[in-house]
């Protein structure tokens, strides 16, 4: 019987990118459904990305994920953009339609999927306090919004950053969004009800890292998540654990938003479940 030695090509760009354990995901749900693809890692630059994308298309690459800091810059090198990841303005992943490269957005909706699913929260109703307002903010507050949360505030460094985020989710979702700036120790209101960190403060190699707050504002019973996904126990999860939060970490939300891409890829339902599995293997959880 003749066997064909070419495998399809899956993979993610990033800047760091050694730290992404997606690839450890893929490849048991590539293994467990018997499907010739293989899916790597690739450091790409900032500046390199109009390269990398060049080089995707003449490689004939079924897919692509981006991670920082490419998610927003992406969008110009692409030949269309689904509705949900033009409205969040950030791509995290990439698929072909014939020779079209196509930008969706799965972070928000893994983020959610965690967040209900696997926690049993939901954001209708609540008041949300949100670090962050690059790409996987946007993906995590758009989809929030969405969801029926009750008012968002953005927390974030870069004024102007915060406040497009901000007029973003005002002006297109129905949630009560503001800002606020990120220079001193944050304080939570009272009424906080999710706190959610989706900067990078805390990624490997900076595991000792942590989002300056004030951790005392954090209550018992609140959801506090973080997308990072190595280490999942980050210091900022460990600190809102000590104070009788719900904690979640990254590594629901990679799966939920990896078995989406995944299906949006192969055309096969995701082995959400063996994902999950190899993820929590693979940091010993």
């Amino acid at each position: 019987m003749e066997k064909s030695y070419l495998f399809k090509l899956a993979g993610a760009f990033g800047d760091p990118i050694e730290e992404n354990p997606t690839r450890v995901m893929f490849e048991a749900a590539f293994r467990k459904l018997n499907l010739q693809w293989t899916y790597q890692n690739i450091h790409v630059k900032k500046d390199d990305l109009e390269d990398a994308v060049k080089g995707l298309r003449a490689m004939n690459f079924s897919g692509i994920n981006l991670t920082i800091p490419h998610k927003v810059r992406v969008l110009q090198y692409l030949d269309g953009v689904s509705e949900d990841a033009a409205l969040m303005g950030a791509v995290n992943t990439v698929r072909r339609e014939g020779s079209r490269l196509i930008g969706e957005n799965t972070d928000g909706k893994g983020f959610l999927t965690a967040l209900t699913g696997d926690a049993g929260v939901d954001p209708k109703g609540k008041k949300v306090v949100l670090l962050g307002a690059g790409g996987a903010a946007r993906a995590v507050g758009v989809e929030l919004a969405l969801a029926g949360a009750r008012r968002i505030i953005i927390v974030n460094r870069t004024e102007k950053r915060g406040e497009e985020l901000t007029a973003l989710l005002a002006e297109k979702t129905p949630v009560d969004a503001s800002y606020e700036k990120w220079d001193t120790t944050f304080r939570l209101p009272s009424d906080t009800d999710i706190l959610a960190n989706a900067t990078s403060i805390g990624l490997f190699p900076d595991v000792d890292a942590r989002p300056d707050l004030e951790y005392d504002t954090v209550k018992k019973g609140m959801t506090v998540c973080d997308v990072i996904p190595n280490p999942p126990r980050t210091p900022f999860l460990a600190e809102a654990e000590k104070r009788g939060a719900v904690t979640i970490d990254g590594l629901g939300m990679l799966a939920w938003q990896a078995a989406i891409a995944f299906k949006m890829w192969t055309g096969r339902e995701a082995p959400v479940e063996e994902m999950k599995k190899a993820i929590r293997d693979e940091f010993g959880l």
